[in-house]
């Protein structure tokens, strides 16, 4: 080896070390001021427990044995956290989203975010009727009102608007109005025909979030229908109640590709009407038919039914304590807990795959940095020496005469 491949070597090595530390460096997570949580069961931490007549409420066992807060029921339709608590986290916000009805608020509740999701729910009035649900024109409202209890925390409405304008926006709705009014009890079909009910559905999804943005919010994600013809529940209501035949319903599967495929559409077309907003889609049709259909990469056994009970039908108050269920242990291995909700585990490759959508759209762009070539000079190129002080001349010697 020469001299010079010698002393080149070690250059290569680190440019091949910098190069790669620049390719795989995460982007820098977003600094959200907190986090605002819209929906439907998908999304309540909590909300039904404090409505009487709510039709679905999950407040008792065995929802809840996963929760890492205590194992308990907290009215999350799930045995553990749901996606607003994981995106929460992975989001340095807080471990767990209350619910905005929960009495026990604390000032801090308040000042990082809060859930208005309300299990049942739909953008469609009727949805929320039919299960006695908060319609999403009533979360509307306890937004406003939140807004007030906020100012008096953060002092007052000008940082109020702050904290809201940088806060994360979750909205996720939809799945109750087609599987509700469209496809099971059917009243929505006397009216509409498909497409027709997809449009009345995305008019009231932009006339939310601009209702959202007109009380201050500006970054939000809007998440679209999942595989509706997936839900155990769906495969049930078709009459396939044999645990071993049963598959998604693909006339359902397309039709919510065909609602997704709109809402995806009308979305950039609401940020560039919204001054100041982002808006992003959430895509969870892909990753929840990908966890159906190939669970083994997941680490998934069953697909076709629920964890509780028979896992063909039982949900919010058929999946009772008295309902035998596969165990907190083995929840991990189905993706779904009820006939309708996800396990913990399936809502963790979701809220991973949104944190990742997320950063890429809401992280700060990395202040520019030297590239590879000025790094090496860096490090390579010798420290030059402090130029000597001059020496003084010296002083002419004094002539004598």
């Amino acid at each position: 080896m020469s001299r010079l491949s010698y002393y080149l070597l070690p250059a290569n090595i680190l440019l091949l070390i910098v190069t790669s530390a620049a390719a795989t460096s995460p982007p820098p997570i977003p600094k959200f001021t907190g986090i605002l949580v819209f929906g439907d069961s998908t999304m309540d931490t909590g909300n039904n427990n404090h409505i009487p007549l709510a039709v679905f409420k999950a407040n008792h066992k065995p929802y809840g044995g996963n929760f890492p807060l205590g194992h308990k029921p907290t009215g999350r339709f799930c045995d553990g956290s749901l996606i607003p608590d994981m995106v929460a986290g992975l989001l340095n916000i807080k471990q767990a989203v209350p619910a905005y009805m929960d009495p026990d608020l604390t000032d801090e509740d308040i000042r990082t975010g809060v859930v208005f999701a309300s299990s049942g729910t739909g953008y469609d009035d009727l949805t929320a009727a039919i299960a006695q649900a908060i319609p999403m024109g009533k979360q509307v409202e306890m937004f406003r009102e939140y807004i007030g209890r906020l100012a008096g925390v953060v002092g007052g409405m000008e940082e109020a608007n702050r904290t809201v304008g940088g806060a994360l926006v979750m909205i996720s709705s939809g799945t109750n109005d087609f599987v509700d009014n469209y496809y099971d009890l059917k009243i929505r079909r006397l009216v509409y025909d498909l497409g027709q009910y997809q449009d009345f559905l995305l008019a009231k999804v932009e006339a939310f979030v601009k209702d959202i943005y007109s009380l201050g919010g500006r970054l939000m994600v809007v998440s679209g229908l999942p595989p509706i013809g997936c839900l155990p529940i769906q495969m049930s209501a078709s009459l396939e109640l044999n645990p071993h035949h049963r598959s998604c319903i693909q006339e359902q599967n397309s039709e919510s590709q065909s609602y997704n495929a709109k809402l995806e559409k009308l979305l950039p077309e609401l940020q560039a009407s919204l001054p100041e907003s982002k808006i992003v889609y959430a895509n969870v049709y892909d990753p929840l038919l990908d966890m159906v259909t190939e669970p083994q990469k997941y680490g998934f056994e069953e697909t076709r039914k629920g964890c509780c009970g028979t896992g063909l039908l039982e949900a919010a108050f058929l999946c009772s304590p008295w309902s035998p269920t596969c165990g907190d242990q083995m929840a991990a291995k189905y993706v779904f807990f009820d006939s309708i909700h996800p396990t913990e585990a399936t809502y963790r490759v979701l809220a991973d795959t949104l944190a990742g959508q997320l950063l890429s759209v809401y992280s700060p762009p990395p202040p520019p940095s030297p590239s590879p070539s000025e790094k090496l000079r860096s490090v390579y190129s010798p420290t030059p020496s402090p130029s000597p002080s001059p020496s003084p001349s010296p002083s002419p010697s004094p002539s004598y005469h």
